[in-house]
């Protein structure tokens, strides 16, 4: 009975390890790219627009630690009441870069419920 000890601890290990889901694909999206243009500065993003409206809700239901994994950390963000937290993350040239064209510009904002996952995805 004695060498078995091991077995339980193992197979508890084995049972967290695999809960986890893999991040998803965002088509046509440049992940790579999109991480070094930060603040939209490079422009980069911007062209990645459209298909990122379109797979938007592929980033609902992941948590704080997977959305930084695909998307990188935010350009901004935003604690709120209830301990939501707002992420964001410019298309279009912030308005700290140089040459930013708009007073505006176009964000990718990501909001997570009190329990760390995200609630909402939209662009403003």
């Amino acid at each position: 009975m004695s060498t078995f000890k091991w077995l339980k601890p193992a197979l508890f290990t084995l049972l967290l390890l695999s809960c986890g889901k893999p991040l998803p694909t965002l088509d046509d999206v440049d992940l790579q790219a999109w991480k070094n243009d930060k603040l939209g500065c490079l422009g980069k993003r911007d062209g990645m627009f459209n298909p990122l409206e379109k797979q938007k809700e592929k980033l609902l239901g992941l948590s704080e630690q997977d959305v930084i994994a695909l998307l990188g950390k935010p350009d901004e963000n935003e604690l709120y009441k209830r301990n939501q937290k707002f992420y964001y993350y410019f298309l279009q040239p912030a308005k700290t870069c140089g040459d930013a064209d708009s007073e505006n510009p176009k964000k990718l904002v990501v909001r997570f419920n009190a329990t760390g996952l995200a609630k909402e995805v939209g662009i403003e």
